[in-house]
């Protein structure tokens, strides 16, 4: 059993979704993230193990290999790909309760910003590090924070800019979002964020890179 969750760890950390993917070559032909889900669950194998033994090692040394400039975006985009197969198949299980998420993820890209890459690779990491992730999207004002936070009283907030003159915006969700709900982590990261910026609006953390995010995460859950 643990060969297949091994496997299974193998495929998405290479990015093999299913049997038809060629990549890598050393693989082509067999199994991929999605069949070797199905077949830990026909096993025996419980969906929290799959989850926790497949799909967040993968991620997680995904992750520490981007922090080390040992892969980049593309390669991190086909795990998450590989990912999100083996999620469709465990998808029953988060419905049913049988499978428990760590919490609940709220992340968008500030008002009057549009650039997504880098928030969707931050959503995608922490989806599989086993946290339920609510993605607002782009151009997301502090109001849409805000109802979030209403719906999901115990989650983690996390916003993205790109941009110098979003900065702003960033700055005053922040302020505003601390003032009325203090409880709640808000976290930061997006290029022209620093730490002297998120020490200075309030911010919670900062985090250059995804793994950053997901070790946060777990030091909270």
């Amino acid at each position: 059993m643990e060969n297949i969750l091994e496997s299974l760890a193998t495929c998405i950390e290479f990015g093999k979704s299913d049997k038809s993917i060629a990549y890598p070559p050393e693989l082509k032909g067999q199994d991929g993230a999605e069949e070797l889900t199905k077949k830990a669950l026909e096993a025996g194998i419980s969906p929290n193990d799959v989850l926790k033994d497949g799909l967040v090692k993968a991620m997680n040394t995904v992750g520490e290999k981007f922090t080390q400039n040992k892969i980049f975006v593309p390669h991190m985009l086909m795990s998450a790909r590989a990912m999100n197969s083996s999620l469709a198949v465990l998808k029953p299980f988060f419905k049913s309760g049988e499978i428990q998420r760590k919490g609940v993820f709220v992340i968008g890209t500030v008002a009057g910003d549009l650039h997504d890459i880098g928030k969707n690779l931050v959503a995608m990491m922490v989806e599989g590090a086993g946290w339920e992730v609510i993605d607002l999207g782009v151009d997301v004002t502090t109001e849409k924070f805000e109802t979030s936070i209403l719906e999901y009283p115990h989650c983690v907030v996390a916003l993205s800019a790109l941009l110098t003159t979003t900065m702003v915006n960033m700055e005053d969700t922040v302020k505003a979002l601390k003032e009325k709900y203090p409880k709640t982590p808000l976290l930061i990261g997006g290029a022209p964020v620093t730490q002297k910026f998120s020490n200075r609006i309030g911010a919670d953390d900062y985090n250059a890179d995804p793994q950053g995010v997901i070790e946060y995460l777990n030091k909270i859950a």
